[in-house]
């Protein structure tokens, strides 16, 4: 690349390559939001520690640092390749709408005219996992939720989060989404792997649907999967793989590979690095000669100021907690973007 221009004053963004072609640029984003309570007993959720009387000590002061932190972030995503952010934003543990709706509020946000798509599921932490988009990108066709079947070894039901599938137009394509919070590790990673592989077969299996109509349509598989980009459920269930070349039409890319084995990673659990926070494409987006959007790159978002900078968690993604104790961070996780181009006509 020669340079790159930003037109700030068009309708979209422009990036120049060298003086032959000008690309529309969109931005594709995930983060989980750790934890993004109200401070209200909701009976219907597992939401009691996250009050102000609760083990968090969770008042409205908290709440309200809290999302003013995370609308810093989310303000500053993508902004390095797109001066408009991310077109849309797959979201996860937040409890309700009216966070995000709180969220997308928040001065820093406000004039994005941020849009939203939520439902509940019956998760037994009582979280969820929402879209955030930007409707000058992004105009939703269609949207439903999706239950995750779990088998349990006892007489109670253990659900999980439900997944998110949203249809729409992303600047004249039709695209679908797919937001994600698969099972945790809770219990060890080899004990708990099921429960993410039938969480991974949810979205698998409305692929292959979309898949055997249209193998060129493209698909976003987003979300905190509690695995890395070379674990089963990732490598095998979705069969998603970390070279473009190896991608077979109707299948999956992985861009995240390569930091993975580089030892780059969303978060941090005793002094070990992982990528949770996936981002994974179809192939039709991978030809960068079509005339529609395609992928370009992919970056974890990790300003210093995101970061620990001293005690048990230096180096660590500045979280919201340190046991119970409020510590005014933003996640335990770093967010996720992939940047795309469609050429300008």
């Amino acid at each position: 690349m020669s340079r790159i221009l930003f037109a700030c004053l068009l309708a979209f963004p422009i990036l120049a390559i060298g003086q032959e072609k000008q690309y529309n640029v969109g931005v594709v984003a995930f983060y989980n939001l750790e934890n993004l309570f109200d401070t209200l007993n909701d009976p219907d959720k597992n939401d009691e520690d996250f009050t102000p009387t609760g083990a968090y000590g969770y008042t409205a002061q908290v709440y309200h640092d809290k999302l003013g932190k995370l609308s810093q972030v989310l303000s500053e995503l993508g902004t390095q390749s797109s001066p408009h952010g991310f077109a849309f934003c797959g979201v996860a543990e937040v409890e309700n709408r009216k966070v995000l709706e709180d969220l997308v509020a928040q001065p820093l946000l406000k004039n994005r005219n941020l849009k939203i798509v939520h439902y509940s599921s019956p998760d037994e932490r009582g979280i969820d996992v929402g879209l955030l988009y930007n409707p000058k990108y992004f105009k939703v066709k269609h949207s439903e939720s999706l239950f995750v079947k779990l088998e349990s070894n006892s007489s109670k039901p253990y659900y999980t989060r439900d997944v998110l599938w949203v249809s729409g137009d992303f600047l004249g394509e039709m695209i679908h989404i797919f937001v994600n919070h698969w099972p945790s590790r809770r219990g060890g990673e080899d004990a708990s792997a099921p429960a993410r592989a039938a969480a991974a077969a949810v979205s698998k299996h409305v692929i292959d649907s979309l898949m055997a109509i249209d193998p060129t349509t493209k698909v976003v598989v987003m979300g905190d999967l509690n695995d890395d980009p070379v674990s089963p459920s990732v490598t095998q269930v979705i069969g998603a793989v970390g070279k473009i070349k190896e991608v077979k039409p109707g299948g999956m890319f992985n861009p995240w590979v390569d930091f993975y084995k580089k030892g780059i990673g969303t978060l941090a659990y005793n002094d070990s690095w992982n990528i949770f926070d996936q981002i994974l494409l179809s192939s039709g987006w991978l030809s960068n000669t079509q005339p529609g959007f395609f992928y370009k790159d992919a970056h974890i978002f990790n300003k210093q100021y995101m970061v620990t900078k001293t005690g048990k968690y230096k180096g660590y993604p500045m979280r919201t907690f340190d046991g119970n104790v409020y510590i005014g961070g933003y996640s335990d996780h770093f967010p996720t973007y992939c940047v795309m181009l469609k050429e300008a006509k």
